[in-house]
C-alpha cells in the first residue's frame, strides 16, 4: 500500500499559471489528464488550505465526459457546485438526520441489522468463506431504510446483483479505458472498452432504481414522507411551478444510486479491512475484545452510549481508517473561479484531486506512518484523542454526509463481531494485502475463519 503522492523538483515562476507548467513543490504540483488541466495536493496543510479557507472556490466539481455521461451533471456527488447542489446536499442531510442518525431508535434498526449478519456468519461453523457479501449486504441495508424504509433479505438476488454492479463499476471508473474516454470521448463510439460496461452496468442499474423508487414511493402522502423518495417527492411538489428547480425524476434516481453507493461501498470496505488485519494481529484483536468483555459483556448487545468508555476499539477503528484509506483521492473537485495557493496561480475550472492518503501518511503529523499502530491514538493515559490531520471522510462543503452514519455502523457492527466470534485464517494461509485499485481501495478476497467465542 505504498504509493503515496510525490512531485518533482523543479524551478518554476510562482505567477506561472499551471495550464502551461508543472507545479512542483512537495505540497502541490499539476498533471496534464489528456488536455484536462489538473492539479494534486498532497499533505494535510495543502489539503485544510483549499478545502477549509478557500471551502467555497474549491466546492465545484470538473466537468468530466463520464460525470456528463452517467448523471449529466445532476443527482448530489457529482453536481456543479450552486443551487442544485445546495438544495440536493440539505435535503439529504436532513433526510439522513430525520430517519437516521438522528433518531433514536435507529440504532436498534443497526442492532438488529447485526443480529442478522451474526447470525449468518454462524451458518459457516467456523469453516473458511468469503465476508465481503454479508458485509455489503448488511451495510447496504442501513442506507435502505433511509432511503426506501425498508431492508432486502440477504437472499434478495435483485438487489445483490445491483450492488456488485456498483462495486464493479467503482473499479471501472479508476480503468485506463475511463481515463482515455475521460480525455478523448469521442471513443465512446467505439463498441469495446471497459467504459462500454461502465455505460451497459449504469443503464442496468438505473432501471432497477426507477422500478423500486416506483414501488416504494406507491403509498406515499403528500408532505409526510417516510424516507428519503418520499421526502424528495415533496419537494418535487413544492417546486412544480418553479422552471429553475433542479428536483426531478431523473435527479432522484442519479441521487438515490449515489446514496446507495456512498453508504456502502466504503463502509463496507472499512469492516474488510478491519477483519482482515484483527485476523493478521491477534493480539490486537485480544486487547479489543478484552475492552468488549469488559465494558459491554459477552450478551448485551453493544450500545453506542459505551463508545466513550473503549478507548482502545476508538483507537483500532481510527487507526483502520487512517492506514487503509478507503478513498484515498476523495472526489475530484474543481476550482469555481480563479484563485492563489502557495503562491501558485490556479484558474478557474482546473481540476483538484486531494491526495488523502498523503495526508494520512504525512510524517509532519504521523510517526512511522507506514506502520498499523493503534496507539497512536491514546494519550498516556490510554485515553482516545482526537488527530488534526485525520480526515477519511475529507473536509470542506463536500465532505461526506454520512460521516455520523458510518461512525455508528462501524462500531456497532465491528464490536458485535468481535463480542461473537474469534476471527483468523485458515490454518497456512497469508492474505495479500496489496489492495485492488479504484475509486476505493478494497482488500483483495480473502477467506476468514469465524470462530464462536
Amino acid at each position: 500500500m505504498n504509493y503515496r503522492g510525490k512531485s518533482h523538483s523543479e524551478n518554476i515562476s510562482k505567477s506561472t499559471p499551471i495550464s502551461t507548467s508543472v507545479l512542483c513543490s512537495l505540497q502541490i504540483f499539476s498533471l496534464d489528464l489528456g488536455g484536462i488541466s489538473a492539479i494534486v495536493l498532497n499533505g494535510y496543510d495543502a489539503v485544510k488550505e483549499c478545502l477549509v479557507h478557500q471551502s467555497e472556490i474549491f466546492a465545484d466539481r470538473p466537468s468530466l465526459p463520464l460525470f456528463k455521461k452517467l448523471t449529466n451533471m445532476g443527482g448530489l456527488l457529482n453536481s456543479k457546485y450552486g443551487r442544485g447542489w445546495t438544495e440536493h446536499r440539505k435535503l439529504a442531510v436532513n433526510t439522513f438526520r430525520t430517519f437516521g442518525y438522528g433518531q433514536r431508535s435507529f440504532e436498534h434498526k443497526i442492532s438488529e441489522e447485526s443480529v442478522y449478519f451474526l447470525d449468518a456468519i454462524d451458518t459457516y461453523k467456523g469453516r473458511p468463506f468469503d465476508l465481503k457479501h454479508l458485509i455489503t449486504n448488511a451495510v447496504s441495508n442501513i442506507t435502505n431504510w433511509i432511503i426506501f424504509g425498508e431492508r432486502f433479505t440477504y437472499e434478495d438476488t435483485e438487489f445483490q446483483h445491483m450492488i456488485e454492479i456498483f462495486s464493479e463499476n467503482i473499479e471501472l471508473a479508476a480503468s485506463a479505458s475511463v481515463f482515455l474516454y475521460n480525455a478523448f470521448p469521442w471513443i465512446g463510439i467505439l463498441p469495446f472498452g471497459k467504459h462500454q460496461q461502465l455505460f451497459k452496468n449504469a443503464a442496468e442499474v438505473y432501471d432497477f432504481l426507477h422500478e423500486l423508487i416506483e414501488r416504494v414511493s406507491e403509498n406515499r402522502k403528500p408532505q409526510a414522507p417516510r424516507h428519503f423518495v418520499d421526502a424528495y417527492l415533496d419537494e418535487m411538489d413544492c417546486n412544480e411551478n418553479d422552471p429553475e428547480s433542479t428536483f426531478s425524476r431523473e435527479n432522484l434516481i442519479f441521487s438515490v444510486g449515489e446514496l446507495i453507493i456512498a453508504g456502502t461501498e466504503t463502509t463496507t470496505n472499512v469492516l474488510r479491512w478491519a477483519v482482515l488485519f484483527m485476523a493478521l494481529y491477534p493480539n490486537i484483536q485480544g486487547q479489543v475484545q478484552k475492552e468488549i468483555d469488559l465494558v459491554i459483556g459477552p450478551n448485551k448487545i453493544p450500545v453506542l452510549e459505551e463508545k466513550g468508555k473503549m478507548p482502545y476499539t476508538e483507537a483500532v477503528l481510527h487507526e483502520v481508517l487512517r492506514f487503509c484509506n478507503i478513498a484515498p483521492l476523495g472526489i475530484f473537485h474543481a476550482t469555481s473561479k480563479d484563485t492563489v495557493v502557495r503562491g501558485y496561480s490556479i484558474p478557474e475550472g482546473t481540476t483538484v484531486i486531494t491526495n488523502l492518503y498523503s495526508v494520512h501518511f504525512d510524517e509532519k503529523y504521523w510517526s512511522n506512518p507506514e506502520v498499523f499502530f493503534p496507539e497512536r491514538f491514546l494519550d498516556g493515559n490510554g485515553q482516545f484523542v482526537k488527530k488534526e490531520a485525520f480526515i477519511p471522510f475529507s473536509l470542506g462543503r463536500r465532505h461526506c454526509l454520512g460521516e455520523q452514519l458510518a461512525r455508528m455502523e462501524l462500531f456497532l457492527f465491528f464490536t458485535s463481531l468481535l463480542q461473537r466470534f474469534h476471527l483468523c485464517f485458515p490454518h497456512g494461509v497469508i492474505p495479500d494485502l496489496k489492495p485492488r485499485l479504484g475509486m476505493t481501495l478494497q482488500p483483495q478476497p480473502y477467506l476468514i475463519c469465524a470462530e464462536r467465542r
